[in-house]
C-alpha cells in the first residue's frame, strides 16, 4: 500500500475542499491515487459538501427532545441550520434534526454532538454531509442547550411548529420540585410560552449581565438629567426606572403574559402553595432560529427568478 503522506493529504484537500480526515481516508481507500480519491470523495458527497460549507446557513429548525428519568428529567434544544426555509419542510431534514436532538440529551456540546452517533448508528457529521449532498444546501449544528433536574421537570415549548418537536423557536424551562409532575410540567410549559413571547434577558436580577445594567443606568441618567431636576431627584428617578427595566427584562419579575396582573414569580409561588411543596425555576433557554447570524442581503426569490427569465 502506498504511503499516505501529509503532503499528499494536503494536495487532495486543496483540490477537493474536503476535510483533512476525509482526504486521508479517501487516499487510504484508493491506495494513494489522487484522481481516484477525488472520485471517492464525490461518491460519498464529501467534495460537494465542502464546496457548500462557506454558504450562510441561518434557516432550518430548532429541535427539542425530552427524557423522563423517574424522579428527574432532561431536555435539550438544538438549532440545526440550513440555507433556506424550504429545507425545514423536508422530511429527511426533519428526521435528521430529531435524531441530532436525541444525541444532545446526553451532551449539549456542539463538537461532541457532531462527533457522536445517532440511535441509528450514523455519526452526526456524516449524517449532515450526506444530507448536504442529497439536498444541496450547507447545513450545520449551530447551538445546543440541555437542562437536567434531579427532581422535577424540564418543560418545553416549540413556536411556529413545522412538525412535532420542531419549529422556529424552542424554549426549555427547568422546574425543580417534589410536587405532582403533571402540574409542574403545566407550570413549566406556561412559562416556556411566556419566554417565547417576551424573550427575557435573564432568570433573576442577580443573573443579569452587569454591563447591560450599567449601560441602562447611563442611558437613564442622561435622560433624567435632561429634565433639569436636581441630582438627588435624578438619582431617585433612575432607581425607579431601573426597577421598571428589571420588570421588562427579568423573567421572574415580568408580568405573566396569560395574566398581566400576576408576575411570573407570583405564578410560581401560587403553584407551590397549591401543591404544598417548594418550587424553583432553575433555568431557561430560548433558541430562535438564525438569531445573531448575519444574513446576506440580496434580491428576493421572485426578483431573482424574474431576472433569470428576462431576455
Amino acid at each position: 500500500m502506498a504511503e499516505i503522506t501529509a503532503a499528499l493529504v494536503k494536495d487532495l484537500r486543496e483540490t477537493s475542499g474536503a476535510g483533512m480526515m476525509d482526504c486521508k481516508r479517501a487516499l487510504q481507500e484508493t491506495d494513494g491515487n489522487i484522481e481516484a480519491a477525488i472520485d471517492w470523495l464525490r461518491t460519498k458527497g464529501l467534495s460537494k459538501a465542502a464546496k457548500k460549507s462557506d454558504r450562510v446557513a441561518a434557516e432550518g429548525l430548532v429541535a427539542v427532545a425530552a427524557r423522563d428519568e423517574g424522579k428527574g428529567a432532561s431536555a435539550v434544544a438544538v438549532e440545526v441550520n440550513a440555507e433556506t426555509d424550504f429545507v425545514a419542510r423536508n422530511e429527511l431534514f426533519q428526521n435528521a434534526a430529531r435524531a441530532i436532538a436525541a444525541v444532545g440529551l446526553d451532551n449539549d456540546d456542539v463538537a461532541a454532538i457532531t462527533a457522536s452517533k445517532t440511535a441509528g448508528g450514523e455519526v452526526v457529521s456524516e449524517l449532515l454531509t450526506n444530507l448536504i449532498a442529497t439536498i444541496g444546501e450547507n447545513m450545520m449544528v449551530r447551538r445546543a442547550k440541555r437542562f437536567h433536574v434531579a427532581e422535577g421537570v424540564v418543560a418545553n415549548y416549540v413556536h411556529n411548529q413545522a412538525a412535532p418537536g420542531l419549529g422556529k423557536i424552542g424554549v426549555l424551562v427547568a422546574v425543580e420540585g417534589a410536587g405532582d409532575k403533571a402540574k409542574l410540567n403545566e407550570l413549566g410549559r406556561k412559562i416556556a410560552m411566556h419566554v417565547a413571547a417576551t424573550n427575557p434577558m435573564s432568570l433573576s436580577v442577580n443573573d443579569l449581565d452587569p454591563a447591560a445594567v450599567e449601560k441602562e443606568k447611563i442611558i437613564l441618567t442622561e435622560q433624567a438629567l435632561e429634565s433639569g431636576k436636581p441630582p438627588a431627584v435624578v438619582e431617585k428617578m433612575v432607581e425607579g426606572r431601573i426597577r421598571k427595566f428589571y420588570e421588562e427584562v427579568v423573567l421572574l419579575k415580568q408580568a405573566f403574559v396569560m395574566n398581566p396582573d400576576q408576575t411570573v414569580e407570583a405564578l410560581v409561588e401560587a403553584t407551590a402553595k397549591e401543591l404544598g411543596s417548594p418550587i424553583k425555576v432553575a433555568g431557561f433557554v430560548r433558541l430562535a432560529l438564525g438569531e445573531g447570524v448575519e444574513k446576506p442581503v440580496g434580491p428576493d426569490f421572485a426578483t431573482e427568478v424574474a431576472s433569470m427569465t428576462k431576455g
